[in-house]
This record gives structure tokens, C-alpha cells and sequence, in this order.
């Protein structure tokens, strides 16, 4: 049986474990709820702006714009991975890699030149340990990715692709669905060609609109800007589902340390009774030597 010492020390440290874990989750769940916050506020923007770009290019119109148009050769294509800056977030980085490491494979496979653009220390890491090196990678995106943030890399994104030097634009991201259901997707923001079909649970009908002034400057302002708030959503799906995973990963952590902690304080009191039960008998054993 181990020794009454040591295994206080041990608990203590488990009990110092604990405290960082409790505090860890306590802070995760505050992000959390920030983060959960925003991304709902720009889940109903994203989703509506979505079906007015999907409603004008089913409309009927003769103006198209250069966004909801596909590229006929397979040139450029760019792969974007957003993982966590830091761990402890259970399965949340690893779900991300075990989509992105094919979907790159594909690229490189069928187009003439992919770029890998990777946001996260852990998604960097994981890419340079296989001996893949990003072109580019940010390590400034936070649990608060801003909307300028973000529109840095959509306006380079989209000038790229005007200009035909991007014809495909993958991103691999977790996905916020609910507080019990997140998962990793890949999704190909460019081009926007997928816009013109209309949803199942949608009506296949005209919908009329009234253009003023005209219908190519309002296509030219309102199919950027839907590409500009689909990527920033993913940004904020990524760090809503990065607080939930840390958050699920510390409670569980908190709960086990309870658990190793509650049998710990029963093995030492075990070895505590044995160490007592022994000096006592010794005691006896002595003070029966000494009358004789």
C-alpha cells in the first residue's frame, strides 16, 4: 500500500489540476455565451442576404455578375483551414484536420496550382508536422474575429477572383448549428454559381423585384457583400464551436479530477488508519516488553 505521504501529495496536486480546469471551463463558458451571441445575430443577416443573391439569379434578370460565375478551367484553387490557436478543446482541431488533409490531397490532385492558407497555431503545427507548409497563415483571430478582420482576406479573395487568378475558393471550418451539435464541413464559398438554384423546401416561383436604379448596381453591391458575410460566418461558427469543445473538455476534466481526488482521499485514509493502527501496536508492544 502506498505511503499516507505520498498520496497527499498527490491529491493536492490533483486538486491544484482541478482549479485550473474549473477556471478554464468557467472562462470558456463566458466566451462562450459572447460568441454564441454574435453568431446568431449574423446567422439571420447571412441566411437572408443568401436568398435575395439566390432570388435575383433566379429572377430572370440578363446581368450577371462575375461571382456567380464558374471558371471553365481549373487553374487556382485555395484551400482555407481554420483551426484553434491554443488545445484543450477535445476533438475540436483534430475533426477539422481529418477533412482538410483530403480535400487538400484533391486539390493538388486535380488543379494546376493550390494554395493552402491555414488560421491557428494548431492547424499550422499539424500542416508543417506532415511537411506541408502553408503559403499563409493567421494567428490573429481570436474568440472575437471582427468583421474588418475578415473583409481583409474576402476583398483579396474577391479581387483574386475577378481577376482569374482564384478559381476556387474551399473552406474547412466547424460548423454551429446548436449548443449540442457542431461539426466540421467543407464549403466552397467561390463561386457563388451554387446561389442559383433555389432551396427544396422553396417554392420554384418568380419573385419580383423593382430595381432602382438598376439591377446591375445593386448585383454589383449585394453579391460581394453576401460572399464578405458567408466567410466572416465562418469565422464566427469556428470560434463559437472552439468555446463550446474547450468548455465540454474542461467540465469533463473538472469532473474526472473530482472523481480521482474522491478515491485518493480514500486510499489515504486507508493508509492513514494502517500507519496508526501500526504505532499503536508498537506502543503496546513496547510498554508490554518494558513489564516484564
Amino acid at each position: 500500500m502506498a505511503k499516507a505521504r505520498a498520496l497527499d501529495r498527490r491529491r493536492k496536486s490533483i486538486r491544484s489540476i482541478r482549479k485550473i480546469t474549473r477556471t478554464m471551463e468557467l472562462i470558456s463558458t463566458a466566451r462562450f455565451k459572447r460568441a454564441m451571441d454574435r453568431t446568431i445575430a449574423a446567422s439571420a443577416y447571412t441566411k437572408r442576404i443568401t436568398l435575395l443573391v439566390g432570388h435575383l439569379a433566379r429572377s430572370g434578370l440578363e446581368v450577371t455578375h462575375p461571382l456567380l460565375q464558374t471558371h471553365p478551367e481549373k487553374k487556382s484553387a485555395m484551400l482555407l483551414v481554420l483551426s484553434a490557436n491554443r488545445g484543450l478543446c477535445g476533438g475540436y482541431n483534430s475533426s477539422i484536420l481529418r477533412l482538410a488533409y483530403p480535400r487538400w490531397e484533391e486539390l493538388t490532385n486535380i488543379w494546376e496550382r493550390a494554395t493552402l492558407e491555414v488560421a491557428g497555431k494548431r492547424g499550422i503545427s499539424a500542416f508543417r508536422f506532415r511537411k506541408i507548409q502553408p503559403d499563409q497563415t493567421f494567428t490573429h483571430f481570436e474568440d472575437k474575429p471582427s468583421f474588418a478582420e475578415v473583409d481583409v482576406l474576402a476583398t483579396r479573395y474577391l479581387e483574386a477572383y475577378v481577376a482569374g487568378a482564384l478559381d476556387r475558393l474551399d473552406v474547412v471550418y466547424t460548423k454551429f448549428e446548436s449548443l449540442s451539435r457542431q461539426h466540421a464541413v467543407v464549403e466552397t464559398l467561390l463561386p457563388l454559381a451554387d446561389l442559383g438554384a433555389a432551396p427544396a423546401e422553396e417554392e420554384r416561383t418568380a419573385v419580383p423585384y423593382e430595381f432602382l436604379p438598376s439591377a446591375a448596381s445593386i448585383l454589383e453591391e449585394v453579391v460581394p457583400t453576401s460572399f464578405r458575410v458567408k466567410l466572416f460566418k465562418c469565422f464566427l461558427d469556428a470560434a463559437v464551436s472552439e468555446q463550446i469543445a474547450r468548455m465540454v473538455a474542461m467540465k469533463a476534466a473538472t469532473e474526472n479530477a473530482d472523481g480521482m481526488i474522491s478515491h485518493l482521499s480514500m486510499a489515504y485514509n486507508r493508509a492513514r488508519q494502517g500507519q496508526i493502527t501500526s504505532e499503536l501496536l508498537e506502543i503496546i508492544g513496547g510498554a508490554e516488553a518494558l513489564s516484564k
